[in-house]
């Protein structure tokens, strides 16, 4: 073990516990930088990403994760039937997203951006600790795209939804799944569940197709990290020993299976969704810290505001007072305590320290598409796919399929010009 980077995760840990408790303006403001925090642990300790799910696939024709996301964004929707069954769903902010031309363009761009820079809106996040010179690109430019997209938000092609429900409407306008079996005798929960699972399940097959035609072809490689979570570790197997360095091992070292991961995750959005009455989301600020940055070279929050449609007070709000910053900073912290708990900060953080010109290019330019992109999709892979699906939202499948085709068409051309 290396003892150093160990000892200094536990004083980070504590020392984010302490500034966060005794600080923060709220125990809701430390709540979401809990839950943030729970987030990159999670998605740091079982190598997962929304941005795998295609890249992955594609380049190894490993359909693992994908398969994975699939069963935890079905576990998510039916376990948020039980905030919603007896409640009134416009209490809630649901993110039933609009269907429209912005939904699938976003969907698009979005799959073809997080092919270049390798990340996702939440992914550029832990990999702020991982691989900081592509993600520092990513996430600037990734802040511009948000930032010149937000007038479009008002636009109707982006803001009308050419398909909705009852409840939908009432919402942002798209398609509420239980809106469609209010006969089936539980509020239409009952009828959506098995829609969600339908959808899900339609995935699933197409992804083993996919990794079978992969392995039948000789081009399955595999990935490294997940072959790593299969592997039966020996001390796994030795008596337990409470003060020893092979349960040490167990709890902070040993890399979480993906739906251990999965589990974790499906628990903190419940537990988000239960505390807040909504989902989550990580796209939308990053524009705003592109506006403050802004502000530094002289731009006034009165001209930010004019031009985004938002309050000039979006841009001057201390940064910390911000519930989803909060959140969002949560996750670069929960890498982090997550890789000093192993003992590889080090050596993580290193790996990825040299970067070309080219590949400046490309970060940059996938950090656009990203950030544009969920200006017309009105969100990112949280904010669009995976938050929609477990609010029972028609659109989150939608993205997924033209998220999917961005991505393919993406990796097919950086192939090239890699």
């Amino acid at each position: 073990m290396k003892k150093g980077q160990n000892i200094l995760g536990f004083i980070v840990l504590i020392a984010i516990l302490f500034i966060g408790h005794n600080y923060l303006k709220s125990s809701m403001l430390f709540f979401r930088l809990l839950v943030g925090m729970g987030f990159g642990y999670a998605l740091t300790r079982s190598f997962m990403g929304f941005a795998g799910s295609v890249n992955r696939a594609y380049n190894t024709g490993s359909t693992k994760l994908m398969r994975t996301l699939m069963g935890m964004f079905t576990a998510t929707a039916l376990i948020s039937i039980a905030f919603l069954y007896n409640a009134d769903p416009t209490t809630y902010g649901l993110w039933v997203n609009p269907i429209n031309l912005g939904l699938i363009l976003g969907g698009i761009m979005f799959g073809f951006g997080m092919t270049f820079s390798m990340c996702c809106a939440s992914g550029v996040l832990t990999d702020l600790v991982t691989g900081l010179p592509r993600a520092l690109i990513t996430i600037i430019f990734f802040g511009m795209g948000v930032f010149l997209g937000y007038p479009l938000n008002s636009r109707p092609w982006i803001k009308d939804s050419v398909l909705t429900s009852e409840t939908g409407a009432k919402l942002a306008g798209g398609v509420y799944l239980p809106d469609l079996f209010k006969w089936d005798g539980l509020n239409g929960y009952l009828g959506a569940s098995i829609l969600t699972g339908i959808f899900a399940l339609i995935v699933v097959y197409f992804s083993i197709k996919f990794e079978e035609s992969k392995k039948l072809d000789g081009s399955f490689t595999g990935v490294p990290s997940e072959l790593a979570q299969d592997v039966v570790v020996e001390e796994e197997k030795k008596p337990f020993i409470l003060f020893s360095e092979e349960t040490y091992r167990k709890v902070f070292v040993n890399p979480w299976k993906m739906s251990t991961g999965a589990a974790v995750i499906t628990a903190l959005f419940t537990l988000l969704m239960g505390v807040t009455k909504s989902g989550w989301g990580a796209s939308t600020p990053y524009g705003i810290w592109f506006g403050k940055a802004l502000m530094l070279f002289g731009v006034s929050p009165e001209v930010l505001g004019e031009y985004s449609h938002k309050a000039a007070s979006a841009y001057t709000a201390p940064f910390f007072e911000t519930a989803i910053n909060l959140q969002n900073v949560g996750i670069i912290l929960g890498t982090l305590v997550c890789l000093l708990l192993a003992g590889s900060f080090k050596e993580v953080a290193t790996s990825e320290l040299k970067v070309s010109v080219k590949e400046v290019f490309l970060f940059a330019m996938g950090g656009f598409l990203m950030g544009f992109g969920t200006r017309l999709s009105n969100g990112c892979n949280v904010g669009a796919l995976y938050t929609p699906i477990a609010n029972f939202s028609l659109s989150g499948w939608i993205f997924l399929v033209f998220l999917v085709v961005g991505g393919v068409l993406g990796n097919k051309l950086a192939k090239k010009i890699r």
